[in-house]
């Protein structure tokens, strides 16, 4: 049971919410050690499930809360679609799973948190349930929403724990959370998938572009993969790559039209600043990364691999491109804090990675 939102805060744009789907690709290891846990008959009552963003850890949580409150025995937690209790998760309307999530305020608007109430909501779920018995189940999407007196409530919780009762916290970045939230659950900790994995993921969604590319762009993240598909995020990497085949020469025109796409409104896949500063990072990591191991295989754009090699031949522009990122990630967070215009505060990193310093690779 859950209040009812117009928008879902917990679901990626142009995908399916989390309880509508029925695989998970590339996670086994995570399922066959919940199953062992679940069937040892001593289930733990809070679990912490990890890992990179789109990697299905909601789409694990809602598996195992449909595989427990159907009491089903297959190993793998699959429930057939038309057994009772998955129509009713579907429908949001089984009486012994809560969901929690970021909610609305008094004006109707989409929090930016989860705040105190939501948890308290979540406690008179489990005191009104406990009336009736049997096992119940609360999906808490995303942990690391919460705010402080929210966390504490839930910390609350997981150290008084209701009888028969799971909590399944999912959390993108752990380290958010309180230490003691953290210790008093059980982790799964669900990883990127392989480029394979990814196909199969990616297949029924029917999701526009290069496969194998959207595969080396997300790291193995389906969620990304379809923010990255849903903005022509390949395009724009392709174009971000283009800018540098001649580094430290740059084409200023497309550059420019490089950076007032960034300027663009954020709309419902997604704001274009931020897609266009994950660009920026990926490209700078991967030539960072290809000056210590070799440009990354496979190519996430054309010509990739022979532009990394370049710019990046060695330890020393790894370590030059490493820096770049760090510096321009911390610029970016600074910029948008003081509200700059994100087209001039793109153009300005373009520039200022095309000039460099006088060490910069490529420089003579």
């Amino acid at each position: 049971m859950t209040e009812d939102l117009p928008v879902e805060s917990d679901r990626v744009p142009g995908a399916p919410h989390p309880r509508e789907t029925a695989t998970l690709v590339g996670q086994d290891a995570a399922i066959a050690q919940f199953h062992a846990a679940a069937t040892s008959g001593r289930l733990h009552h809070g679990w912490l499930i990890t890992g990179p963003r789109g990697t299905g850890k909601a789409t694990l949580a809602w598996r195992i809360a449909r595989w427990l409150l159907a009491d089903a025995g297959s190993p793998d937690l699959s429930v057939p679609p038309d057994h009772p209790v998955a129509r009713r998760l579907l429908a949001l309307s089984e009486p012994r799973l809560h969901l929690v999530r970021r909610s609305l305020d008094d004006k109707g608007r989409l929090r930016g948190e989860i705040v105190v109430d939501d948890l308290r909501r979540l406690l008179s779920f489990f005191q009104l349930s406990a009336v009736e018995g049997g096992r119940r189940v609360a999906i808490i999407d995303a942990a690391d929403d919460m705010n402080p007196n929210a966390a504490n409530a839930l910390l609350k919780l997981l150290e008084e724990p209701p009888r028969d009762a799971l909590l399944l916290l999912v959390a993108h970045r752990p380290a958010r959370l309180l230490p003691t939230i953290r210790s008093r659950c059980r982790e799964l900790r669900l990883a990127p998938l392989s480029p394979e994995d990814m196909a199969r993921a990616l297949a029924p969604l029917q999701v526009p572009g290069d496969a194998a590319r959207l595969a080396a762009l997300s790291g193995g993240s389906v969620g990304e993969a379809l923010r990255l598909a849903g903005q022509d995020g390949l395009d724009r990497y392709a174009q971000l790559v283009a800018l540098f085949a001649r580094h430290p020469d740059m084409d200023r025109h497309a550059a420019a039209a490089f950076a007032q796409a960034a300027a663009g409104r954020p709309g419902a896949e997604g704001d274009p600043f931020d897609l266009t500063m994950t660009l920026i990072e990926l490209f700078l990591a991967r030539a960072a990364r290809s000056g210590l191991l070799g440009p990354p295989l496979p190519e996430a754009a054309p010509q990739e691999s022979a532009t990394l090699a370049r710019i990046s031949p060695d330890d020393r522009a790894a370590r030059h491109w490493a820096a770049a990122l760090a510096e321009l990630s911390a610029r970016a967070r600074a910029g948008r804090a003081v509200n700059l215009d994100p087209a001039a505060l793109v153009m300005d990193m373009l520039l200022t990675l095309a000039q460099g310093r006088a060490d910069t690779p490529g420089r003579g």
